[in-house]
């Protein structure tokens, strides 16, 4: 499986079963005037990569930039064209306000809009913007580790995450880690069972840890090409998907 997660182990992440982890650069504008810096190079950070369990190929190490932003001001920046910014594999927003929740999911060009979770938002979900971010391929994040961490916040983000499903129906979410150090991480079974409680069902929630985070890798990838990604996906054949059907349904049909 592939997880956006933020592991300090990389060892680790690979025993849990992932095969990807995508490392991440925080930025909020609050705090003071930042600067985009370059990514840091997975290569020095992690010289020798370890292999994925069951295949013969390295974990695969992801850069990540989360913008958190308190006014429209802080969202210019994306809209320029930074190159630091398109030197990132991934970019994030963490919208504060209904109005910059709704610039994010209709006019920003990124691949995450991030969910709190660790209070109760200070807005309700509306269904326009957030069919329009799932139109335009971008992706819902919801954290787990602030629920297994306090009892409070596990309130909020079960209750924010019901109130996103609500409007979206389990569609285009990704469920991460944020992780800070190994014991905060949870394998992917794991995390989709939490899925459950967060109001998605068993499929949804096995997608928010496994192709709805390829689709946003495979997003971030267009958004630095400007050009397409085709993501091929294999379906039966017609002549087997005829053999699967009874006998019975078959003279039905042709009757």
């Amino acid at each position: 499986d592939t997880s956006l997660v933020s592991s300090y182990s990389e060892e680790f992440t690979v025993k849990v079963g992932y095969s990807a982890v995508a490392l991440n650069h925080i930025v909020d504008f609050k705090e003071k005037k930042q600067e985009i810096a370059k990514p840091v190079s997975p290569s020095e950070l992690f010289p020798s990569l370890p292999i994925v369990q069951g295949t013969s190929k390295r974990l695969k190490v992801l850069t990540r930039l989360t913008l958190v932003v308190s006014d429209p001001s802080h969202c210019n920046l994306l809209r320029s064209t930074s190159t630091n910014i398109r030197l990132y594999d991934i970019i994030a927003v963490f919208p504060k306000t209904e109005k910059l929740f709704h610039i994010a999911c209709t006019t920003l060009d990124v691949d995450l809009v991030c969910i709190n979770v660790t209070e109760k938002l200070p807005f309700y979900f509306r269904r326009p913007p957030v069919n329009m971010a799932i139109d335009r391929g971008i992706y819902f994040e919801l954290l787990y580790t602030p629920a297994i961490k306090d009892s409070t916040m596990r309130r909020y983000t079960i209750s924010n995450a019901i109130s996103l499903m609500q409007i979206c129906k389990g569609k285009n979410i990704v469920i991460s880690s944020a992780a800070e150090r190994p014991l905060e991480l949870r394998g992917p079974y794991d995390v989709a069972n939490l899925g459950l409680l967060f109001g998605l069902s068993e499929g949804e929630a096995k997608a928010a840890v496994s192709t709805n985070c390829r689709a946003t890798i495979l997003h971030g990838e267009t958004r630095k090409s400007a050009c397409g990604v085709v993501y091929t996906v294999k379906k039966l054949h017609k002549i087997e998907e005829e053999e699967t059907v009874p006998a019975c349904k078959k003279a039905k049909t042709q009757a």
